[in-house]
């Protein structure tokens, strides 16, 4: 699944090329996602300029001319992307996870601009187009989310705080997105290594030393993984030319049997399953 670093590259891509673009047409040749796409997308998007791409969380935000919004979530397997009308080009997609081209299969909607059309790809169908018709009502979208790791409320105040009496172990809350918006599996892992914590730890057990490693920490994890393109089993260039590799970053996630990295550490890492998620972490590093 997209996590938010990776949503943050499909939206970079999708910023650079679509803002202050008008869309011609949009096609939905299937409307059936995670939530049926509204029968109203194509209004909203018809003859409307872009205004920009925004990101919040793991969602993408199209900013529409005369005030309205679409949200898109890419689910477990959504990709985006860009198809130019006369150029072939073998490297449509604007992110580096799944394949790199257009697949053949699973087009489920089509924006169609003057000289290019934008592809919306879902073989498992988890992701969702959803129409917000004004700011308010996008704030209140997303009210009951926690903070992004980058914004300024994510701070030791609120995280002690919040984890004060909290007896559910800091794995899950680093995935829990009333807590913290965007982090994922993958970062959750990287996150807790670097800050020396043991996912199996109880919230209310964490020093607030512990919280600002993690307050740092996910910046930093989320930071990089951004500036080297996100996580992709498959190391391919996107639409920019641009290739992504924090998957060569990795220091435990999918790192099981493997010898800890830390320097002086001859542990090997482990792989254990909290909230129905595979973890990955060093018994001996993290207390």
């Amino acid at each position: 699944m997209p996590e938010l670093p990776e949503v943050e590259i499909v939206r970079q891509s999708l910023h650079k090329k679509i803002k202050q673009k008008k869309v011609k047409k949009v096609i939905v040749r299937n409307n059936n996602l995670r939530f049926k796409i509204p029968n109203a997308l194509s209004n909203y998007f018809e003859n409307k300029k872009i205004i920009k791409v925004g990101r919040f969380s793991k969602y993408l935000i199209i900013y529409l001319s005369q005030g309205s919004y679409c949200l898109i979530h890419l689910g477990m397997s959504g990709t985006v992307h860009i198809v130019e009308n006369k150029t072939i080009n073998n490297i449509t997609n604007t992110s580096f996870y799944n394949s790199p081209s257009l697949p053949k299969k699973h087009n489920h909607v089509e924006i169609i601009f003057d000289h290019f059309k934008i592809v919306y790809n879902d073989p498992r169908r988890f992701g969702f187009f959803e129409i917000i018709k004004n700011r308010e009502d996008l704030e209140k979208r997303f009210c009951h989310l926690g903070p992004e790791p980058f914004d300024i409320n994510f701070d030791l105040n609120y995280v002690y705080n919040f984890f004060k009496g909290k007896k559910k172990d800091i794995k899950s809350f680093l995935l829990d997105q009333k807590f913290v918006s965007g982090i994922g599996n993958i970062y959750a892992s990287e996150i807790l290594f670097l800050s020396k914590i043991n996912p199996y730890k109880k919230a209310c057990l964490l020093t607030k030393k512990e919280c600002k490693k993690i307050i740092f920490n996910s910046k930093k994890i989320l930071s990089k993984a951004i500036d080297k393109g996100g996580s992709s089993i498959r190391d391919f260039k996107n639409t920019s030319g641009s290739k992504g590799g924090f998957q060569n970053e990795f220091k435990v996630y999918q790192q099981e049997g493997q010898r800890c990295k830390k320097l002086g550490c001859s542990d090997l890492i482990k792989k254990i399953i909290i909230s129905n998620r595979s973890t990955f972490f060093c018994n001996s590093c993290q207390k």
